[in-house]
């Protein structure tokens, strides 16, 4: 087995923009999973995207159901607002159930 060393001060050049590096930051570079040999800096790697592996992982996400059964007991909802008077824009008519006043606030600024 050969001995290397350790390379503390040692330096080296980025494959794709030239700038200097301590060899401890030079990483190599991937695409498509597949090791190109390009030594870059940490800074400027690109890592490699999942997209481009879409074809070669089998993904099964079911999300639709077989014979599917409707609730049965449906009850329709009905909504019923106010008729509005067209001139004052004031509600008229039988009072809504879902519209509820009560009562009156006085805002004094002092």
């Amino acid at each position: 087995m050969a001995v290397y060393a350790k390379a503390k001060k040692a330096f080296g050049f980025c494959d794709k923009t030239g700038f200097r590096y301590p060899l401890s930051q030079l990483v190599t570079e991937i695409r498509n999973g597949i090791p190109t040999g390009f030594k870059v800096g940490f800074d400027v790697v690109d890592p490699d995207q999942p997209q481009n592996f879409l074809g070669r992982i089998r993904i099964n996400d079911p999300q639709a159901l077989r014979d599917p059964r409707p609730e049965r007991k449906i009850e329709p909802v009905t909504f019923k607002y106010p008729a509005l008077d067209q001139e004052t824009l004031e509600p008229f008519g039988p009072p809504d159930p879902l519209h509820v006043t009560a009562g009156a606030v006085t805002i004094v600024i002092s």
